[in-house]
């Protein structure tokens, strides 16, 4: 649950220099003088700064369980906002915060004497944020969407201004992003499937007119990809009854010149959340397959953003079924619209819910797909349940003090990859964080065992030092080298 604050600075706010300790902050006492500045330019003398308070636990205490906030932010239990002042290197604690509150995403606000806030509370028990920082609201305190930043929102109602006749949107830009918005000036990153990130300038131009953009840095290199959105409709037998008539799409990228002559083998890639999308942006690893000579559909399938209200809510106790047809679906369409795309020779990767529909594809059509490759995938939502530290996204109508019941646990179990392990034929790579905490290591071993005793092929990269992201700069160049030989080898 979070709520939106609004916090006014005190004159008594705690401040240490930048070479002190998160302790200090807690403890130096000292007058912040300059709170009281009116000067209009004070956000480019301070900034804000969202930390972790470290606290000095009683010895007797030193056994007793702390609570955090979950995957990537181990050991993050208690945070605090700070002002940093760039002109004397001070720093000073917001005062007044709720003590049940966690603040974040912190901005300032109009005048920039006060901040707004998002407040996440400690009780009953903390949660995971990382990805998920739209917890349910307290309505008495308003409503902050956590996945548009006021830069996102504002960019919204500039679309209008957009021209097709001065601008490549839709030729070598299929996404734009809006950084940062400074009185007039529009800072923009674009990037495309076949074109890495660039940044662009505008300004705001009077009423009627579009936007003149100029390019700061242009792209080191660009690649000869052919990419194409497709449409997508599900089969009568497909559509939800409660949320019809959805229909969604996914992105084709493949190599404009073929390796070989010979058709070009697909790579299906599903994202996860699943509340989550592959915009027309730059991917480094759709990218480096297509170099490599794959074809690679991103599939956003109903559930994923950017499609509406009701597609988000028509994969709510659908998942393991509607999301995995919906793939299917767009596969079979892909193939059905591009002759250069190879049927006996499709692949499927993903991680997180991506993972989980990939190892569901390969167990429900054993036949279909020649090789798989999973980063921390969900395999058994039914154990998955007391492990993850999103445990309120796990597949049942949640609340803090209900007690699973077996018929829930068996529904869970019944929507799980794990079910279809003994259907399995593709080979299947398995890529898991020792350090993931949103899905445990131990449900890609799950799978790993399944196979194992059933002498079907199947390997496991243990990441030790990692999270549910692998982030880390070496794991994910791992991660990719032994993805594209898995997908060489077995395609």
């Amino acid at each position: 649950m979070m709520n939106l604050y609004v916090g006014r600075y005190h004159t008594h706010t705690h401040t240490h220099t930048h070479t002190h300790t998160h302790t200090e902050v807690c403890h130096a006492e000292a007058e912040n003088s300059f709170i009281h500045t009116n000067n209009t330019e004070m956000c480019m003398a301070y900034f804000l700064l969202c930390v972790c308070v470290c606290v000095v636990v009683p010895k007797q205490d030193r056994n007793v369980y702390c609570e955090d906030w979950g995957e990537a932010l181990t050991s993050k239990s208690s945070l605090v906002i700070c002002v940093v002042n760039l002109q004397d290197s001070t720093v000073g604690v917001l005062q007044g915060i709720p003590t049940e509150l966690s603040p974040g995403q912190a901005l300032w606000a109009p005048g920039s004497q006060s901040v707004f806030f998002v407040g996440w509370y400690h009780e009953p028990f903390r949660l995971g944020l990382k990805f998920c920082s739209n917890r349910r609201l307290d309505n008495r305190f308003g409503f902050f969407s956590s996945f548009l930043s006021f830069h996102h929102l504002f960019f919204h109602f500039l679309n209008p201004l957009f021209s097709p006749g001065t601008t490549d949107f839709s030729k070598v830009y299929g996404s734009w992003k809006l950084l940062t918005v400074q009185r007039d000036l529009l800072v923009v990153c674009c990037s495309g499937p076949s074109t890495p990130p660039t940044l662009r300038v505008g300004f705001l131009p009077s009423a009627g007119a579009a936007v003149t953009w100029w390019t700061l840095q242009q792209p080191d290199m660009t690649f000869d990809f052919h990419w194409a959105a497709v449409d997508v409709r599900p089969s009568p037998e497909e559509d939800n009854t409660q949320y019809p008539g959805l229909d969604f799409g996914a992105i084709l990228v493949k190599p404009s010149h073929p390796l070989h002559d010979a058709r070009i083998p697909l790579v299906v890639f599903i994202h996860g959340g699943p509340h989550s999308q592959f915009p027309a942006e730059w991917n480094c690893t759709t990218a480096g397959l297509a170099e490599l000579g794959f074809a690679v559909l991103m599939v956003n399938y109903r559930g994923s953003t950017g499609f509406g209200q009701h597609s988000i809510l028509s994969l709510i106790g659908q998942i393991g079924s509607q999301d995995v047809k919906d793939v299917q679906r767009a596969v079979l369409t892909a193939l059905q619209s591009d002759a250069t795309l190879d049927p006996e020779r499709v692949a499927v990767i993903g991680g997180s819910h991506g993972g989980f529909l990939s190892c569901h594809l390969v167990g429900q059509y054993p036949e279909f797909y020649r090789a798989c490759a999973a980063r921390n995938p969900v395999i058994n939502a039914a154990t998955l349940l007391g492990t993850s530290d999103i445990v309120d996204c796990v597949g049942f109508q949640y609340s803090y003090d209900k007690i699973p019941t077996a018929e829930a646990l068996a529904a869970m179990l019944e929507k799980s990859p794990i079910t279809h392990a003994a259907q399995i034929k593709a080979p299947v790579l398995l890529m898991l964080g020792g350090r993931d905490r949103r899905v445990s290591p131990h449900q890609g071993l799950e799978l790993y065992r399944a196979l194992k005793s059933r002498a079907s092929p199947v390997r496991v990269l243990w990441f030790p030092e990692d999270g549910h992201s692998l982030s880390r700069v070496d794991t994910q160049a791992d991660c990719f080298l032994n993805t594209a030989l898995w997908l060489s080898q077995h395609l």
